[in-house]
């Protein structure tokens, strides 16, 4: 049995308040005793804080209960429009935004193309606004092929090519303060991770690595439930990896075609598997033909095996680079070559991964649809605001 719980009349209410909420976003409309039950408060306590919440704006009546024994019940859910966050996914071409209420439902959606040449907060304003937001915003999770150092607040590894107009001195402070808003950045593969562990493959683990296997390469290390994102914002950048057998930073430049993504990045296995008789406009479709071919008996089939094999081998030496140093439970594997390789490239992934490495993690497929990168957003901004809301910031009393 717990403890119970001391602290000033204040915090008691802030924490009673708290518990409420969660149970009511976790649960869905409840009346006072269903909420006294689950949060083991009485019923004039119960009567109390809801009513305090109604004031705080953050739970409304949501009718009546009626055709059950006993007297009916007024029924008191999440107040949806209590708060709303937007997420956004940037690229090089465009800019992808979803808002969302309280409670996680989209509200507005919409895509700007990049080439405009307007400042970077008048852009993101645009794109935002196109969304239609149904009130002012109270969190911004801006998805980037890049990350922020926090030793000097710059967009690090991402060039003004990448991303033009990002690399300006105080990026934090700039965006909020052309926002009007708390805003965060974040690497788009960081993002895809906290999906995964939220509502896709990785949700059963707490340490694991997601590998983004596209054009380039990327990856997300989460610990003990918690993202990391290292000392300068650029754990997990493993396409800049030194790898055996291809071209390091010394040689080629900091930004230019070296380490595991001249190994296994997309240009690299389109050259790959054209080189075992596979043709294809593109390295996605080179290996959706690849897995087609391999399932054959000629020898056009044996050419595709053994070029897939030498794929999943690529990908494998990354990854036990990385599980021996992090030492996963899971690798979760998501981007376009995954998607294109299906459970054909991940049994061969898993295999060459565990003939490499002492710890045998399992490797899953990626369980998410849609945009990730704006899911994980979302899921990020709505947790910082939930935190912000539920654990009495704006409704405790004095």
């Amino acid at each position: 049995m717990k403890p119970p719980l001391h602290g000033t009349p204040s915090l008691m209410r802030a924490i009673n308040e708290g518990r409420a909420l969660r149970v009511l976003l976790d649960r869905g409309p409840l009346t006072r005793p269903e909420i006294g039950e689950l949060t083991g408060l009485s019923k004039p306590t119960a009567f109390q804080l809801l009513a305090r919440l109604q004031e705080a704006g953050l739970v409304v009546a949501d009718g009546i209960r009626a055709g059950q024994p006993g007297p009916t019940a007024e029924i008191y859910r999440i107040n949806p429009d209590a708060a709303y966050v937007a997420a956004l996914d940037v690229t090089h071409d465009r800019i992808s935004v979803q808002i969302a209420d309280l409670t996680g439902t989209i509200r507005g959606a919409h895509t700007l193309p990049q080439g405009t040449p307007d400042p970077l907060v008048d852009r993101l304003a645009a794109a935002i606004a196109a969304a239609g937001p149904p009130g002012p915003l109270r969190r911004i999770v801006i998805g980037v092929q890049g990350a922020v150092d926090p030793t000097t607040g710059l967009l690090s590894y991402a060039t003004d090519e990448d991303l033009p107009g990002w690399r300006i001195p105080d990026l934090l402070p700039t965006l909020r303060e052309g926002l009007g808003t708390e805003v965060d950045v974040e690497n788009d593969v960081n993002l895809v991770a906290l999906a995964e562990q939220a509502h896709g493959a990785a949700g059963d683990h707490s340490d694991f690595v997601l590998l983004w296997a596209d054009e380039g390469l990327g990856s997300a290390l989460v610990i003990g439930g918690r993202l990391h994102r290292g000392f300068f914002g650029g754990a997990g950048e493993v396409g800049y990896m030194p790898t055996p057998g291809v071209a390091t930073a010394r040689d080629g430049g900091r930004f230019g075609h070296h380490g595991y993504q001249a190994l296994v990045g997309g240009p690299a296995v389109h050259d790959l598997l054209r080189t075992y008789g596979v043709e294809a406009p593109d390295f996605s479709r080179a290996m959706t033909a690849a897995v087609a071919l391999s399932q054959g008996t000629d020898r056009a089939a044996e050419e595709a095996r053994a070029g897939l094999r030498l794929v999943a081998s690529r990908l494998a030496v990354g990854l036990a680079a990385i599980a021996s140093v992090v030492d996963p439970g899971l690798v979760v594997l998501t981007g376009g070559l995954p998607t294109a390789g299906g459970e054909v490239l991940r049994d061969l992934v898993e295999r060459e991964l565990h003939a490499l490495t002492h710890s045998r993690p399992q490797v899953r497929l990626s369980a998410l649809e849609g945009n990730p990168v704006l899911a994980g957003a979302l899921e990020l901004g709505l947790t910082s605001v939930r935190e912000e809301l539920f654990e009495g910031v704006l409704i405790s009393r004095s």
